[in-house]
């Protein structure tokens, strides 16, 4: 099945980051985890996410 990329949510785009993560793909998760991070609204969570994901570049 197909899905609308427009139609992803930013939970989403971070379960994807920790599946990449997981499976030794760190660039990956690191582009998966800013487009989570750009997603959601509060800008305190946004920091965190990109913080979890940063050091794994």
């Amino acid at each position: 099945m197909l899905v609308d990329p427009a139609n992803l949510t930013a939970a989403d785009h971070l379960d994807a980051a920790r599946e990449m993560a997981a499976s030794n793909r760190p660039f990956l998760a690191y582009l998966l985890a800013k487009e989570a991070a750009r997603l959601t609204a509060d800008p305190a969570t946004a920091a965190a996410i990109r913080v979890a994901f940063s050091t794994r570049t």
